[in-house]
């Protein structure tokens, strides 16, 4: 909005050159940042005092932690802060016209709006569980799905008319297009090596990566800053992704695809780490708020969708290494007890508890020493991904 401004701005007067500066995407990178920082900070005791008017309260689950049933009542829902901030800081300081920042905004609204439902039921309800999980998967499908279906034109054409041009001769040959090699599945540490997909390829990975990103980031949500601050690590790096694929000079230096416009994704992922910054400063250990579902499975689905379209799917998993553990732990644990109650009568575990963090608890570790090394260890993936900038 505010580059529009800019540029109309100076086209009414010569003499007004430093709005120039709105065109640099690494300027608006940095407002978009502050923006959402100065926002999430400004209305956090605001959102905090009316979440506790309106008694929206975390429930804790009967077979959780012992030690955090003291947390029961503290504000949840506090995502809305998060997408709040990011939105507006978002809509400030991007390119209108890009297609790929909307696209991202979109899904991460949608599965925003899928965590807030899911939220509600669990405070208004008081059941722990909230949404039934075939519900929650199958508007979760619709969205990832549609997201992808767009996507796999997109990433290919370099405008909307293009795009469905190039949909409408999908359907006319009966569903058989080749894509373009951009297109393919990269592998990290090989040079100009991808993975050819087809169209139907394409589809089932984007919608298994924004999914599958969406649930393991809701899995980890678990503890003080747990999960925000990997989030805000791994954005930060697939910013610096999307700076590349969308510029033709390091794009083409550093051997990855070029992608028209997947640039301007560095202002969403600055506004996201700027925004999960401030929600940390009420979020950390003791917390004066939850993010919920309304922000776990936005922020997680909004990194898988980034990931897609700068085509670092595996990527991804290893700067986001701590959420894939997470999400395995929790479906091997459920995997063994079924398995094991069929077969000896009773259910076993291979985990003291899952999500993997609570086993770390069980063993005596302390929150704030799960946090801070679950940290530590997303900084030394997010730095093994970027290496893969440059070791190809």
């Amino acid at each position: 909005m505010l580059l529009s401004l800019a540029q109309w701005l100076q086209t009414l007067s010569p003499d007004m050159g430093f709005f120039r500066v709105f065109q640099y995407l690494t300027f608006r990178a940095v407002m978009a940042a502050l923006t959402a920082l100065l926002i999430g900070l400004a209305a956090g005791p605001y959102v905090i005092r009316r979440l506790r008017e309106l008694k929206i309260g975390q429930p804790i689950r009967g077979y959780g932690m012992e030690t955090h049933l003291s947390k029961s009542g503290t504000p949840t829902m506090g995502g809305v802060l998060i997408l709040l901030s990011i939105a507006v800081s978002t809509l400030l300081w991007f390119d209108l016209s890009n297609r790929f920042v909307w696209i991202v905004l979109l899904v991460t609204l949608g599965f925003g709006a899928i965590g807030w439902v899911d939220d509600w039921r669990k405070v208004v309800h008081k059941d722990p569980e909230g949404m039934r999980s075939r519900e929650k998967y199958f508007w979760q499908s619709v969205i990832g799905l549609l997201a992808a279906l767009y996507l796999v034109f997109s990433i290919s054409e370099s405008s909307n008319f293009k795009v469905m041009e190039l949909f409408y001769n999908w359907v006319a040959s009966g569903f058989d297009v080749n894509l373009p090699p951009k297109a393919g599945l990269l592998l990290p540490f090989i040079k100009e090596v991808s993975y050819p997909l087809g169209v139907l390829g394409f589809v089932i990975l984007t919608y298994l990566v924004i999914v599958g990103a969406s649930n393991a980031v809701n899995l980890t949500d678990g503890l003080d800053g747990l999960a925000i601050m990997p989030v805000v690590m791994v954005g930060s790096a697939l910013g610096v992704f999307a700076y590349v694929t969308g510029s033709a000079v390091y794009s083409k230096y550093l051997f990855f695809p070029h992608i028209p416009g997947s640039g301007e994704l560095l202002i969403f992922c600055s506004a996201m780490a700027g925004a999960g910054l401030a929600f940390l400063w009420f979020n950390t250990h003791p917390a004066q708020v939850f993010m919920g579902d309304v922000g776990a499975l936005a922020l997680g689905a909004a990194l898988g969708t980034i990931a897609v379209i700068v085509r670092q799917e595996i990527v991804l998993a290893i700067m986001g290494g701590i959420f894939v553990v997470e999400a395995l732990s929790v479906m091997l644990q459920v995997t063994y007890f079924k398995y094991t109650k069929k077969k000896f009568g009773e259910g076993r575990r291979l985990f003291k508890m899952a999500p993997l963090h609570h086993h770390f608890e069980k063993q005596g570790w302390k929150e704030t020493q799960v946090v801070v090394r679950f940290w530590i260890i997303t900084m030394l993936l997010c730095l093994v991904g970027l290496s893969t900038l440059k070791l190809r």
